[in-house]
């Protein structure tokens, strides 16, 4: 039995591919592991051989290979990175969150590049423009393509990955957990019976729509995992314009990248809710209790959020790197219904001419 020896891998491992890997890297034969789950050596083959051949994805390779040397080592080693960034099932849920959620944005790819130890989120905004929405370590994306949410059609030097219908479903799940959680953290009284029933694990949602005169209220279907700038810049004003154009949601989308940037590393020490209403603005220092991350990228948002001042600061912050919806944002600030809109469409301006008189004091002269 000295196969049997006791490897372990994270719970986060789907089935099949700890299976393979008992299979390939403790020499566990098939009717063995066929006899510990309790069902047919044909069923144990088929997960195996479905592993072998998802192999070709460079980030399902990269995982099991990852899994293998920090958890089959021959000889005692040091865990791999794959190891060490998604050993944390919590942390690992929240950041498939993360990543999902942009995933789920129409026009919206993976892309990751050989050797490097970071991927990016991009989304196709038209015209031939692109629109970088999150930064994701390679660990984490190589989860995501083991458990098959995630897949890639061409693989190359840089490959594209789009969300699968598992990957939508795992969402689903995931965004329900945490709005039970976080209505169990809120609520009182009943919160425990109440939140098994909430968000009925799906990204569509339903809206009620005022109607005019003589008309019949209508309900709409909206996309709950879209960001509120995606579906503004959707709409159309009176002039049958864009409600927000490319250049304002790209001005969001750079105050959220370097907001995911700012809470990079192991421990998230920045308080952003100092910038909220009601919190101490006058009193808030970039660098202050920080001992790691990317401090520039503190900076950047720290200097663009007190630029846009109160009120626009608070909703920009909700809206772009909470992303926060507008009527859960104006309840919570206590504004009159739709008006956060307008508010979010000044802000945005208003961040557009910061970033863009930050591009001119940078550039060089000559």
């Amino acid at each position: 039995m000295e196969n049997s020896i006791a490897y372990t891998v994270p719970a986060w491992v789907p089935e099949g591919a700890q299976r393979y890997l008992a299979h390939t890297e403790a020499g566990r034969s098939i009717r063995d592991l066929a006899r510990g789950a309790g069902c047919h050596a044909s069923t144990i083959l088929r997960q195996i051989r479905r592993i072998e051949m998802r192999r070709d994805d460079p980030l399902v390779d990269a995982a099991l290979q990852s899994l293998a040397e920090a958890h089959f080592p021959p000889i005692e080693g040091q865990p791999s990175a794959l190891a060490e960034d998604v050993s944390d099932a919590d942390g690992f849920d929240d950041e498939a969150l993360r990543v999902l959620r942009r995933l789920c944005e129409s026009g919206a790819v993976l892309a990751v590049a050989e050797d490097m130890d970071k991927a990016v989120v991009v989304r196709d905004g038209g015209l031939g423009g692109s629109t970088r929405t999150a930064v994701v370590d390679c660990a984490i994306a190589q989860a995501l393509a083991l458990k098959d949410w995630i897949s890639c059609d061409k693989p190359g030097r840089i490959s594209r990955y789009h969300i699968t219908a598992a990957g939508r479903s795992a969402f689903s799940r995931l965004l329900a957990e945490a709005e039970n959680r976080a209505r169990a953290d809120n609520d009182r009284g009943f919160a425990e019976a109440q939140t098994p029933f909430a968000a009925q694990h799906r990204t569509m949602a339903d809206k009620t729509v005022e109607a005019g005169p003589g008309e019949r209220p209508r309900r709409v279907r909206y996309n709950a995992a879209e960001s509120p700038l995606i579906a503004l810049a959707r709409r159309r004003d009176r002039d049958g314009k864009p409600f927000l154009d490319e250049a304002l949601v790209r001005a969001g989308e750079r105050l959220r990248e370097d907001f995911e940037l700012a809470q990079m590393g192991p421990h998230v020490t920045q308080n952003w809710d100092q910038f909220l209403t009601g919190g101490g603005r006058g009193g808030f220092a970039p660098d202050a209790h920080v001992g790691e991350g990317p401090s520039d990228a503190r900076n950047r948002v720290a200097y663009a959020l007190a630029d846009l001042g109160p009120g626009l600061s608070d909703v920009a912050l909700r809206c772009c790197c909470y992303l926060e919806g507008l009527e859960l944002a104006e309840r919570r600030m206590g504004w009159s219904a739709r008006s956060g809109k307008i508010v979010l469409r000044i802000a945005l301006q208003r961040l557009k001419r910061h970033y863009d008189e930050a591009a001119d004091r940078d550039r060089m002269i000559g």
